[in-house]
């Protein structure tokens, strides 16, 4: 079914259009002026009202039936009267319309419904029809069907002409015009054109009525289907009143199921601040039981708004790069709003003049998206690199938040979601569509008046000023001597009636004006109007806007949007008072209620619920109350650090770590780790990422640290085999390690300290070795280390060979290594344990230290054997005398030189490009390999020797093998 409004100017032959439709088309049509008339009859929806306010005037006869010529000499000459008809006959036809439109597209039994109205336009038609038709006519042709068919005079026809809109407006709103100009033919020749061929087949009345019985029915059924979790209710706590409305969600918009205002016994809350918080949240609970009552269950979740008292608004952008190019989801845009929010309330608390206040977000928009830095409407589904979005927070004060939440919880309800009021009363007022515009809405309360700002699409800025109703009302309260509450009557009465009547504090009765308490409360009301102007010019770059809506009862008062408009510099049409006309996707089950604008915010904070969960939760830690901002991720991790906690507190530290350094490479051993914090939730024992729950109790027992590192020497690698071994005169020897410490010889046991400086002594000199045997070496004989003649200085490694004559045990005088031997241990080969590489550079590093005196050296390096092996030996259980001590593979019979019974095998190698051959062992190491070439180890002047077999770099206890390329050279 399509919805069409019919208009035109007066005289322009509307009557036969809709009586041609009517009679050709499967349409219903109806007239806006035969069904006002029917709302003014005697126990109708307006009857009442009009008898209060033109009771006095005659225009009721003894039946208390309309007198309409007596009405419309009124109103003619007086347009105030003829303003206050229209302010309640019109918006009942609307509605009225509205709800046979409903019943009409349920039924599903007509192609058309049409509404002619000659105010179609001005009562914003166009933004619930499906298409506006305007009916033309050019002036003569009117002027001429006036005087014949109703007699009007020229002076009439002129001054009705003059009170209607523009051609050009007509057609700049209508999408269709039907010239009718011409004879009948020519007009339904065209209304063909565009509906195509008519066919006559009417609907019954009864047919329609049962479609709305119908209607009734199901909405019951629905309501019925209901589950009580499927409800929300909110609350908007005013300075004034608590408005409560209970409903749900439905596939064309929001179903209110039931609704209470009651207004606050005592001034319990000014300028939108709560003072008493008790009769505030005696208020609450009175409006839950009577809510309560017309829904058959108990409530306990409630969403509430805050108006803007203080308020502090952060616009911040927030960027978030993803690893790798991924699909964006809804949880990616809910983690970029909670980055965003976190970085404005940083930014907020980064701000000196904030410092007596702590501050709570209340409410977030988002005003731009960005996907890998261009703008996007909308992100989710997307691939993207990075997100970003540009957002503006709220946050007021945190005495203005516990007040509310105090008030509520003490009428037993818990805050389920909590906005601010104009982001609640925007999600109403101001639909997406018309977003792109640059318009202001403004929510007078009776405490403050609310601002928020559209442009480009998104909501660019909150604002609030101190000023509202209340204002009006004290004047009131001074000039007529009276109380407020009364004070408050004379202010709305002066509204909808010509003399408002009251009885000041002495009980006299007086009777006034409407015109009278105007003069008082008008300069009132342009002081707040113009704050509300210089306020919106501030917000929107001191520019004004392109249009206002106003909504909140302090709105309604007389003159508010005009004087606005003035203040804005803007024509007044462009300021109006939004209410029934933004709620025709809102259903009311209650049809005593009637849609105005004090109804946008209460049914807005419910709305609000659906769109942005985002509220605090209460939780008592380690016994002090905390309120939070519940992201739907907050984690008891989350709340110990906003309660200041370190987090080095929260999780497990290390002990001291121990730095030091082995053979001039720096180490370092970690200390032990501690306890990790113990947390507990209601008694249980939880973890700190545990999901946090609502008015739950929190304990947290901190984290401690570890002890310090502690190592011991015999505990580092360089010192896993403690031993090195040789082969003398064709036996196995194992001598202990020496280790340094700072120049200090030190057993393995020594515990390593901070700084600690150690060096690992993997070689022996000859005379050390034969000093550790304790023999005698026959110095006239020839030593022979790897079948090189060498002396009691040369350095022996680990698997190295030493041949020697002995001739006796004991008084071998160890022989100290010497400048010489340090300058040599430069090239020596370091230690390899179990046929392990050892590179050259390593043995640089280790053997380069300078010397010692010799005898300090010699008994350190005694005692430090001697005290390991004794230790070691005393943790086995066994007894030694320290001065009979003597090493378990220490051969007991005299070294001799002993034939080689051994099988020789001969290879050959290539050495720096010349073959040799080798064939005095059966096994070959590197490091033989300087038996049979000519190359001076001790040659100074170089940084190292570079060793290689078959192009791979080696170490010089490497095997060879027949045919392999070695090569030996200098490193410069």
């Amino acid at each position: 079914m399509k919805f069409i409004g019919i208009t035109g100017g007066v005289g322009a032959g509307k009557s036969f259009i809709l009586s041609f439709l009517e009679e050709n088309y499967n349409a219903i049509v109806v007239r806006a002026d035969d069904l006002a008339k029917s709302l003014m009859a005697p126990g109708s929806t307006c009857h009442e009202q009009l008898e209060a306010a033109f009771g006095d005037d005659g225009v009721f006869d003894e039946a208390h039936e309309i007198r309409p010529e007596v009405l419309a000499k009124l109103i003619y000459e007086h347009p105030a009267r003829r303003e206050e008809l229209n302010a309640i006959v019109h918006p009942a036809v609307k509605e009225e319309v509205l709800r046979q439109v409903k019943v009409a597209k349920y039924a599903g039994k007509v192609d058309y419904f049409f509404l002619e109205a000659a105010l179609l336009i001005e009562e914003h038609y166009d933004e619930l029809c499906d298409e506006l038709w305007y009916i033309y006519a050019d002036e003569s042709v009117r002027r001429e069907r006036l005087r014949a068919s109703r007699g009007y005079s020229d002076e009439k026809i002129d001054a009705m002409l003059a009170s209607q809109l523009s051609e050009e407006i007509f057609r700049e709103m209508c999408r269709v015009v039907i010239d009718n100009n011409g004879d009948e033919a020519h007009s339904m020749e065209q209304i063909r054109h565009i509906l195509g061929p008519g066919r006559k087949d009417y609907k019954k009345e009864e047919e329609l009525e049962q479609a709305e019985d119908s209607v009734q029915e199901a909405e019951e059924k629905n309501m019925q289907s209901q589950k009580p979790e499927d409800y929300v209710f909110g609350l908007d706590i005013g300075t004034r009143n608590v408005v409560g409305t209970v409903g749900y969600p439905t596939e064309k918009g929001f179903c209110v199921m039931a609704q209470c205002t009651m207004e606050h016994e005592t001034r319990a809350m000014l300028d939108g601040q709560i003072h008493d918080i008790g009769r505030v949240a005696k208020t609450i609970a009175e409006v839950k039981k009577n809510l309560e009552s017309q829904i058959g269950f108990t409530l306990t979740d409630v969403c509430i708004a805050a108006a803007g008292r203080v308020l502090r608004t952060i616009t911040t952008r927030i960027d978030y790069e993803y690893p790798e190019e991924t699909v964006v989801t809804g949880e990616d845009l809910n983690t970029l709003d909670l980055l965003g929010v976190d970085k404005a309330q940083a930014e907020l608390s980064g701000g000196s003049e904030h410092e007596k206040y702590k501050f709570y977000c209340v409410g977030y928009t988002v005003m731009k998206y960005y996907l890998n830095d261009e703008p996007f409407s909308s992100l989710e589904g997307h691939k993207a690199e990075k997100i970003s979005e540009d957002i503006i927070v709220t946050f007021l004060p945190e005495d203005v938040v516990d007040g509310l939440y105090s008030a509520v919880e003490r009428a037993d309800l818990h805050v389920a979601n909590m906005t601010l009021e104009p982001i609640a009363a925007m999600n109403v007022a101001i639909p997406p569509a018309y977003r792109m515009l640059n318009i202001a809405l403004v929510d007078v309360g009776a405490g403050t008046s609310d601002i928020c700002l559209t442009k480009d699409g998104s909501i660019i800025a909150y604002g609030m000023i101190p000023y509202a109703g209340d204002e009006l009302t004290e004047v009131l309260v001074q000039a007529f001597l009276v109380d407020f509450a009364t004070a408050e009557q004379i202010k709305k009465d002066s509204v909808v009636m010509e003399e408002v009547t009251y009885k000041d504090i002495m009980g006299i009765e007086h009777t006034v004006p409407a015109e009278e308490v105007w003069k008082l409360t008008d300069p009132v009301m342009e002081k707040i109007t113009s704050a509300v102007a210089e306020k919106i010019k501030e917000l929107n770059g001191d520019a004004s806007v392109a249009a206002s809506f106003v909504v909140g009862g302090g709105g309604k008062v007389h003159g508010f949007t005009d004087t606005l408009a003035d203040e804005l510099n803007i024509v007044h049409e462009r300021v109006a008072l939004r209410g029934e006309e933004v709620m025709q996707n809102i259903d009311f089950l209650q049809q005593d209620i009637k849609k105005d604008p004090l109804l946008v915010t209460p049914i807005g904070i419910c709305l609000n619920y659906y769109e942005s969960k985002n509220n605090f939760i209460m939780i008592r830690f380690n016994g002090e109350l905390m309120k939070l901002y519940d992201n739907g991720h907050m984690k008891i991790v989350d709340a110990a650090l906003q309660a200041g906690i370190p987090t080095e507190q929260l999780f497990p530290q290390r002990g001291r770590e121990i730095h030091y350094k082995v053979n001039g490479t720096p180490r370092m051993v970690r200390g032990l780790e501690g306890e990790s914090a113990h947390v507990t939730m209601n008694g249980e024992e939880v973890g700190l990422n545990t999901r946090l729950e609502p008015n739950s109790t929190v304990e947290v027992e901190y984290s401690t640290v570890g002890a310090q590192a502690e190592l011991q020497i015999q505990n580092l690698e360089e010192f896993a085999n403690n031993y090195v071994s040789f082969t003398v005169n064709g036996q196995r020897i194992r001598c202990p390690k020496f280790v340094e410490v700072n120049g200090s010889l030190e057993p393995g046991s020594y515990i390593i300290k901070e700084g600690d400086d150690i060096e690992t002594r993997n070689f022996y000199t000859v005379g050390q070795l034969a000093s550790f045997m304790d023999v005698e070496v026959d110095m006239n004989h020839e030593i022979v280390v790897n079948n090189r003649s060498s002396d009691l200085n040369t350095l022996i490694y680990e698997n190295f060979t030493i041949d020697w004559v002995v001739t006796g045990y004991g008084a071998t005088e160890a022989i100290q290594p010497s400048d010489e031997m340090h300058e040599v241990s430069a090239e020596a080969p370091e230690e390899v344990a179990d046929a392990e590489p050892v590179t050259e550079e390593a043995v640089t590093e280790e053997v380069a230290t300078e010397p010692e005196d010799e005898e300090s050296f010699e008994e350190r390096k005694e005692e430090a054997i001697i005290s390991e092996a004794v230790m070691k030996a005393e943790a086995a259980g066994e007894t030694y005398n320290r001065d009979a001590f003597t090493v378990v593979d220490r051969p007991n019979t005299p070294f001799t030189v002993a034939p080689n019974l051994d099988i020789k095998t001969k290879i050959r190698l290539t050495v720096n490009g010349k073959t040799i051959e080798m064939n005095d062992k059966k096994d070959y190491i590197f490091v033989d390999v300087f038996n049979f070439i000519d190359f001076d180890v001790h040659e100074r002047g170089h940084k190292g020797v570079l060793t290689q077999i078959n192009g791979h770099d080696c170490g010089y206890a490497d095997p060879l093998k027949d045919g392999d390329v070695v090569d030996i050279r200098w490193k410069d």
